[in-house]
Formats: C-alpha cells, sequence, structure tokens
C-alpha cells in the first residue's frame, strides 16, 4: 500500500523532494511598495541612476549650445541680413527664397543621411533616441529647418539629441548594455535636454514621463478623470470660498501681482472654445499627415514645394497685415511672447491672418520638415484665445488660458504635461480649472475625430536605439 507523501510541516521551506514550492493562488503577491524597494537595492540599477544623473552635464551642455546656436543663426538671417542689405526688417518676400532653400536641404539629408533627419514632426513627439548615427542628420535637418523659417519648434530635434548623446556616452564608458539601460538612458538624456529649452526640470520629467506611455492605456484611463475631477473640485472650492467667506487652508503662497477672478462664464466659454481649438488643431495636423504621405512618395521635390508654400504663407500675410513674416515663419516662441505681453496691439485683422497663414504654414512643415509642434501650437492657441477674449465673461486671461491648453494638448496628445506647461507659463495658478477642464475636452475632443492616413517612413531611417518601455 502506497504511504501518503508527508507534508511539509509549517517553518520548513519547499517540499519533501527539496523542490520549490508549488505558488498557490491565494499566495499573497509583493506590494508595489515592496516592488520598488527590491529595485533600488539592486546595485545594478543603482549604478545606472548614479550614471544617469552624471550624463546629464554634457547632455545639458550639448542642449545649451545647440539651442544658442539655432538662436544665433536666427537672428542673424532674420535680423542682422535684412539690415545689412538695407531693410530696417525683413521684407514680404524673405521668407520664400530662405524656405525653399531649407525645403531643398532637408529633402537631402532626409534621402542621404541615416535616419532621416529625424521623426516627422506630423507623428508628435517621440520618447525614443535615433540613435547615434542619425544625430548628424538629427542636427542638420534642425539647422536648415528652424533658423530659415520653418513653423516649428527645437523640442523634437533636442529630444533626440539628448537620447542619442546619453547612448552614445554609454559605449564609451563600456556600460553593459541592457533594455533597462537603454530605456532610463534615453530618458535621462532626452529629458536633460529638454529642461534646457522649457527652462524648467518639471515639465521635462513630467513630458517625457508621458511620453514614454508609462501603464499604456490604463494610465489616461485613470489620469483623465483624475484632472477632471480636480480641475472641478478646484472650481467648487474656489467659487463656495467666495460665496461663503470661508477659508479651508491650503497649501500655496501670495502672488504679488493681482490675478484676475475666475467666474462661471469664464469657464462655460473655456470648454466651447477648447472644442474649437482642438478640432482646428486636429485638421492641421491632418494635413501634416497628408503632406507626410506625399512627400514619402517623392521626397526631394515636394520637400522643396512644401517649404516654398510655407514662405509663401508667411509672405502672403506680410503683405496682407504689413507685419513681419517671421510672425509666420517662426517656431512663434518669440511671437508668443509680444502676444501675450500685449494682446491688444493686434487687431482683429491681424489675428484671423496669422491663424490661417501660420495654421497652413504649420500643416505643410510638419510632414516635410524637420522640428517640433510644441511652440508653433502654444502660439495658435494664444492667438485664438485673445481672439475669442470678447465672448461675454470669458475675457483675455481665461481665454490665453483654455487657448493655450487646448491647442497644446491637441497638438501633443499629453494632457499632463499640457495643464503643467500651461501653468509655468501663466506664471500663476489662478486660472489652472480653466486649463484643466480645457485640457480634458481637448484630449477628448481629439481622441473622437479620425487620425489619418499612416505616415510612411522616408529616406534611410535608423533603427530606435532607445525604445519606449
Amino acid at each position: 500500500m502506497t504511504q501518503p507523501s508527508p507534508q511539509p510541516q509549517p517553518g520548513q521551506p519547499g517540499t519533501p523532494s527539496g523542490s520549490p514550492p508549488t505558488a498557490h493562488a491565494d499566495a499573497p503577491q509583493p506590494s508595489e511598495a515592496d516592488k520598488l524597494r527590491e529595485l533600488l537595492r539592486t546595485p545594478g540599477y543603482l549604478k545606472m541612476l548614479m550614471f544617469c544623473g552624471l550624463i546629464g552635464i554634457p547632455v545639458s551642455l550639448a542642449a545649451f549650445w545647440f539651442l544658442a546656436g539655432l538662436h544665433e543663426l536666427e537672428r542673424l538671417v532674420w535680423a542682422d541680413l535684412p539690415q545689412a542689405l538695407g531693410h530696417a526688417s525683413p521684407p514680404w518676400w524673405w521668407p520664400l527664397p530662405l524656405l525653399l532653400v531649407s525645403g531643398i536641404c532637408v529633402g537631402q539629408i532626409v534621402t542621404r543621411l541615416p535616419g532621416a533627419g529625424g521623426h516627422i514632426p506630423a507623428s508628435g513627439l517621440h520618447a525614443s533616441s535615433p540613435g547615434a548615427a542619425a544625430l548628424p542628420g538629427v542636427i542638420l535637418a534642425a539647422v536648415f529647418s528652424l533658423p530659415l523659417g520653418a513653423t516649428l519648434g527645437p523640442e523634437a530635434p533636442l529630444i533626440a539629441l539628448g537620447g542619442g548623446l546619453a547612448i552614445a556616452f554609454r559605449h564609451l564608458t563600456g556600460t553593459p548594455e541592457t533594455p533597462m539601460s537603454t530605456v532610463l538612458l534615453g530618458a535621462a538624456g532626452s529629458a536633460a535636454a529638454v529642461a534646457a529649452i522649457f527652462g524648467n526640470p518639471l515639465i521635462a520629467a513630467v513630458l517625457l514621463m508621458e511620453l514614454a506611455g508609462v501603464g499604456g492605456p490604463q494610465l489616461f484611463a485613470v489620469m483623465l478623470p483624475a484632472l477632471l475631477s480636480s480641475g472641478i473640485g478646484s472650481l467648487v472650492f474656489t467659487g463656495f470660498g467666495r460665496w461663503t467667506g470661508l477659508e479651508t487652508g491650503s497649501l500655496t503662497v501670495k502672488l504679488g501681482v493681482n490675478s484676475p477672478r475666475l467666474d462661471a462664464g469664464a469657464v462655460v466659454w473655456s470648454i466651447l472654445v477648447a472644442v474649437a481649438i482642438a478640432a482646428a488643431v486636429h485638421l492641421i495636423q491632418y494635413g501634416g499627415r497628408l503632406t507626410a504621405v506625399r512627400v514619402a512618395r517623392r521626397p526631394l521635390t515636394v520637400t522643396a514645394l512644401c517649404g516654398l508654400a510655407a514662405g509663401a504663407c508667411a509672405a502672403a500675410y506680410a503683405l496682407g497685415t504689413g507685419r513681419s513674416p517671421a510672425d509666420v515663419a517662426s517656431s512663434g516662441q518669440a511671437t508668443l511672447a509680444e502676444l501675450a505681453g500685449d494682446p491688444h496691439a493686434w487687431g482683429v485683422g491681424a489675428l484671423i491672418a496669422v491663424l490661417l497663414c501660420k495654421g497652413a504654414a504649420f500643416s505643410l512643415c510638419l510632414g516635410s520638415l524637420r522640428g517640433g509642434p510644441t511652440f508653433p501650437a502654444l502660439f495658435l492657441g494664444a492667438a485664438a484665445g485673445v481672439l475669442l477674449s470678447p465672448l461675454p465673461g470669458l475675457g483675455v486671461t481665461a481665454g490665453l488660458a483654455a487657448g493655450l491648453a487646448a491647442a497644446t494638448t491637441s497638438a501633443l496628445r499629453l494632457p499632463v504635461s499640457s495643464v503643467v506647461l500651461v501653468v509655468l507659463i501663466l506664471g500663476s495658478a489662478e486660472m489652472m480649472p480653466v486649463v484643466i477642464l480645457s485640457a480634458v475636452v481637448a484630449f477628448v475632443t481629439t481622441g473622437l475625430l479620425p487620425a489619418g492616413p499612416p505616415i510612411p517612413p522616408v529616406g534611410r531611417t535608423a533603427r530606435p536605439a532607445a525604445p519606449t518601455p
């Protein structure tokens, strides 16, 4: 008769045969805190964390000189050179030859150098690095796009530059190559570079975290209700506190400037404004995707034609308004500061003209040249907000907040990063409920609209060196 196998007594590890114990379905699983503690105790992770901190020094220096070089080239092309030719400001025809040259040069870079000059801006921002081999093409494409008048920003080349340099330094130091180290180094390098353009490490960290998509769709499924409820909760606390005169206490500081009062009209209009601006920015990006499809078929010819057409948009704006063509043929970073500083200096006709012309140039550049979508989207949102500010109960400040948040969220599809960025730009948390509501509404509106055709690869694409987790 077969004897039953002895059962392990409490405190005895394993089974009688010495094999590992069988896990039961009801066995307690380690908590997230336990997993984090275990990760922090791993020597390899701590070493990689230290290396990521050190890598921020050379990457930040490279990003600084890259941005400084772009700024000096832009000043040379748009200020010094026109003055040397006897013009007080760039004439109306100035962007035509510049953007034609830009299109010709970028077309050559895309088809001849590894990495195709970086990712196509119409596909949005990417957290992955194109690899060290693609960095020359990325830098050259940015140099021949941004200073010559492309309606794009420098953040996408910066992300590629930071991630590529971090991976290159890893190879130089002989650090072991693992999927985790590649992701961490790419994200750390990109964040260090992006912090240089936004001037704040917080937005860089949030942007790269959201770009990496940690948590996938579940992240957005949890994040959107949290954002929306926090915005509505802030409205309730603000309104109820004013109605009753009571205080609950909060972790805030008093600003030394007068902030506008937030009323119901601004909240209602911000929702409607967010829907309209999100749909308009999505239409611009849809056009950028269509442009990218045509560029993929004949990259040299179509890229040059798109550059010339973007220059024609800037020239038409200058002819029609008498203002500088740089309002259209630029990232919009400097013009945004002018608009926000003195919004009443822009007439209704100038605002409509810059929205139409810059929107068309933005769509063309998204599918053909190289750069990022953030700053043009910010300017378009601000211009639309100022244009709509006379609506009863809205106002300039609330219009700016709603326009900035809606346009940035629609362009980047990153609601948390957009909220943080817009609040930092406004320099005040007074309009944060409007910013949050506009960002959530714009994100949902954009998600319900058709995404557009897929963007085919162009030129000599390089395999990304830092895939998203």
